[in-house]
């Protein structure tokens, strides 16, 4: 940081002294010797600047970079404009953190602002708050805002990612709530099972679905609403956003909670994160929103200006009991996230999503073609599953080529039925015709 400047070890004498310390070793006292570090560390010696470049590029080139990608089952490879570099990457935006003396970071607090209106504005939401920490504690976040001292059990669906399911879990275990998963028919939830278990149980939270589902299925999320809120529970829907510029908002539907994984709004792959959850409501449900809320005002002067608005601390109080442990935000990625959605407009969100669904679904036509036929028969987005009769020779070709294949579904892991191994495939915008059609081909050899 270019304006940061250290403290003189001087100026560090001075403080110390006037806190009644005569040294650093006196500070720390209180420490044990035996716990403290004698001699020098351990440690190799320095490197020249042309040694450690060379050993960072040796470790850098054991990295797999595949010219294509063929792989999403929850990160996505879309394109990212250079302008959400240039941006984020500008000094005073550098940080993962809301300031506490927040007011006096009015940049900050308006680029949160900005990110919160458009997921409300894309999820078709009331309220967005201002992020968390990943998609999957988003949902189960989501389902805590659901839980009250007469409504504690979960209801997932059984075509959710199983990653997401356990971070649920997670957060469920220990503090007296029950996780129960619908059975899926045919890759998708089972509504007969859903409104059965509503039925039967008075304790019903909410019910989570995922929109589209692991399986890349668009279901009825309408009818599943409908169903959750005549079993008297609230309708939860993790979406992948860029769907959102193609399909029903959340809002549309009846959801009472919008909830995903903001990685695709700009975050690129980034070996797995770090990534950023999004969680937007209904106004009514304000005040069970986790983390931070921020809004706008005016000053004294009648000039624009933006306030952390909601901020639940409960959890230093409450500790165990609070509703939610959440208490920062990823305010980078969120930025990030701000940025990629004011570049590529109204416009280009709807763009995107059409060409991911055409060029998905010319794929499958064509894998289709090869005797590789699709999985299920649900309407899908972007992803699609199919049979392949040897899924770890198919995929091993394409890498040989440079090309991240789909994601091989483990043997039994959905009710399709299959007799052979199943792969579960994306495409995305940045995948052209002549990508698709290099599958194809190779493909064609393997088989």
């Amino acid at each position: 940081m270019g304006t940061f400047i250290p403290n003189t070890k001087e100026e560090q004498l001075k403080m110390l002294n006037e806190i009644g310390y005569k040294d650093f070793d006196d500070l720390f006292k209180v420490i044990p010797d035996a716990a403290k570090v004698k001699g020098e560390l351990n440690l190799p010696d320095g490197m020249s600047e042309i040694e450690v470049a060379r050993k960072v590029e040796g470790l850098a080139a054991k990295n797999t970079i595949f010219r294509s990608i063929f792989r999403g089952a929850g990160s996505y490879n879309h394109y990212v404009p250079s302008a959400v570099d240039a941006i984020a990457n500008k000094e005073e935006f550098v940080t993962a953190y809301t300031p506490y003396q927040a007011e006096i970071s009015q940049g900050i607090l308006q680029s949160i602002f900005e990110y919160q209106t458009m997921i409300a504005e894309i999820t078709g939401m009331d309220i967005a708050n201002a992020s968390m920490y990943d998609g999957a504690s988003a949902a189960a976040e989501a389902c805590w805002m659901c839980k009250d001292r007469r409504h504690s059990t979960f209801y997932v669906s059984g075509a959710l990612d199983e990653r997401i399911l356990t971070v649920i879990n997670t957060y469920s275990f220990g503090r007296g709530s029950k996780v129960v998963v619908i059975p899926t028919k045919d890759g998708e939830t089972d509504k007969e099972a859903l409104a059965k278990a509503l039925a039967d149980d008075k304790e019903a939270a909410c019910f989570l679905m995922q929109y589209p589902n692991f399986y890349g299925i668009v279901e009825d999320a309408e009818e599943l609403c409908k169903i959750t809120h005549d079993g008297g529970a609230k309708f939860i829907m993790y979406c992948q956003p860029l769907a959102l510029g193609a399909l029903k908002s959340p809002g549309e539907v009846g959801a009472d909670i919008a909830v995903g994984e903001g990685q695709p709004l700009g975050l690129g792959l980034e070996f797995g994160g770090p990534y950023l959850g999004f969680l937007s409501t209904k106004q009514e449900n304000m005040r069970a929103i986790p983390g931070r809320l921020i809004g706008e005002t005016v000053d004294t002067r009648g000039d624009r200006g933006f306030v952390l608005t909601i901020q639940a601390r409960e959890q230093h109080i409450r500790r165990e009991k609070a509703s939610s442990n959440i208490c920062s935000n990823e305010a980078w990625c969120a930025l990030r996230a701000g940025i990629y959605l004011s570049t590529i407009g109204p416009k280009g969100f709807e763009d995107v999503a059409a060409l991911c669904s055409s060029k998905a679904h010319y794929m499958a036509d064509e894998l289709e073609k090869i005797g590789m036929k699709k999985c299920f028969k649900g309407e899908f987005w972007n992803e699609f599953a199919t049979t392949c009769p040897d899924a770890d020779k198919l995929l091993a070709a394409l890498e040989e080529k440079g090309i991240l294949g789909g994601l091989k579904l483990c043997c039994g892991c959905c009710d399709a039925g299959c007799d052979t191994d199943c792969i579960l495939w994306c495409c995305t915008e940045l995948n052209s015709k002549e990508d698709i059609d290099e599958v194809i081909a190779i493909a064609k050899e393997v088989f």
